[in-house]
């Protein structure tokens, strides 16, 4: 059996992992836990001149690297299972940081029909407008279609596992053999799936991508995003969108961040197992109309998801009670303790209403029905109390 050394996280187990990676204590007060350090510079060395500046794990000035965020990138990359991390101010940041570094102008992306909706709006407005970069939007578990959409300017594969909001599980290992095929990169966004549910490098993907502000910050109290991988594709996203752009986590929302992580894979068992019962609970319902959890049998994706995700599908549940909008937004007013609002992997859970409305979502929203869907994040409550709300709103 190897001894378990705190201080290298190659020798630790998953909880262990997302204890001790990422934690130094402090040398000046003894303080076992890293502190919250509020500087935006730091001392220079005796020469200066000596300085490398392309070096992004150096304590220089925070926009290059600070105390928090090292350690916030090393916790993420010891759960990951990657070689290195990037962590910036938002999720929605380090998604574009990927673009930004690996896309030119002309080139061409590969995505997911079901996507963030500012990932959307990255690919069809802002990319295409400013730099000329265009995107196909593809049914992500279809390899036909998926390998009709290559081009040789193609870049980059985007995917999410599990999409927002309608839980479509894409086929990871088929995309990694496509994007691979045609010397593209597979970007996985995994926000919905975060270790140890999920780790997209073990099937293919090159880069995976975070907003840290849900699951991993789990507390509903900080904002970043993250990006990880090889460290010969982290090293340029660190220098020209974080270094160069500026889009570097703050201090404060990574100690928060950091702080959380260390209880994720505890807060990742219950919401797994909670998020089965009430999924289960639902589709045995006569007063829901329809529900979408990858742990369901009847979920268009769920062999997928059982060979993705062995140890349970995360928290997000897709699902509408019969009636129209009136009866949706109704019977979210009827709960009690799921709180109506945006975000997800809080330690609370959250419930928001998703009206069909415009073109993007009749084509890519399946399966919005006429009058929406509600996209149900399970948190760490009691699942008795959890049901109990539901029933009674549903009643």
């Amino acid at each position: 059996m190897t001894r378990p050394d705190r201080r290298d996280s190659r020798t630790l187990r998953e909880s262990s992992t997302a204890v001790h990676a990422g934690n130094l204590p402090d040398p000046t007060t003894g303080a076992i836990k890293t502190p919250l350090t509020l500087a935006n510079s730091y001392e220079f060395p005796y020469d200066p001149t000596s300085i490398d500046w392309s070096v992004n794990d150096q304590l220089l000035y925070t926009r290059v690297s600070g105390t928090n965020q090292l350690g916030l990138q090393a916790k993420l990359a010891a759960l990951e299972g990657a070689e290195a991390a990037a962590a910036f101010a938002s999720g929605v940041a380090a998604t574009h940081a990927v673009f930004f570094t690996y896309l030119n102008a002309g080139d061409h992306v590969v995505c997911s029909e079901v996507v963030y909706e500012a990932t959307f709006n990255l690919l069809t407005d802002l990319l295409p407008r400013k730099y000329g970069i265009s995107a196909t939007f593809v049914d992500a578990t279809d390899p036909a279609a998926v390998e009709a959409a290559m081009r040789p300017e193609t870049r980059l594969v985007f995917a999410e596992t599990v999409a927002n909001p309608t839980t479509l599980v894409a086929d990871l290992p088929m995309l990694a053999g496509i994007a691979h095929a045609h010397d593209a990169l597979l970007v996985v966004d995994s926000t919905f799936t975060p270790p140890p549910v999920l780790r997209p490098i073990e099937h293919g993907a090159d880069l995976v991508v975070h907003s840290i502000t849900k699951y991993i910050n789990g507390h509903g109290d900080g904002l970043g995003g993250a990006v990880l991988g090889r460290a010969s594709l982290i090293d340029p996203i660190k220098q020209q969108a974080m270094v160069d752009a500026g889009g570097v986590i703050a201090p404060f929302n990574a100690w928060l961040i950091q702080r959380g992580a260390a209880t994720l894979p505890l807060r990742m068992r219950q919401v797994n197992e909670s998020a089965r019962r009430i999924a289960e609970f639902l589709d045995a319902d006569p007063r829901v109309a329809w529900v979408r959890y990858p742990g369901l049998a009847s979920h268009p994706q769920h062999e997928l998801a059982a060979r993705l995700m062995p140890r349970g599908c995360s928290g997000m549940i897709a699902f509408a009670p019969h009636g129209d909008t009136a009866a949706l937004n109704a019977f979210v007013s009827r709960l009690r303790l799921i709180t109506s609002a945006t975000s997800l992997g809080h330690d609370e859970s959250l419930i928001a209403h998703f009206a069909k409305s415009g073109p993007r979502q009749d084509r890519y929203g399946r399966p919005f029905t006429d009058h929406g869907t509600l996209r149900l994040s399970v948190g760490i409550e009691d699942v008795e109390d959890l049901l109990a709300d539901l029933d009674a709103a549903l009643g």
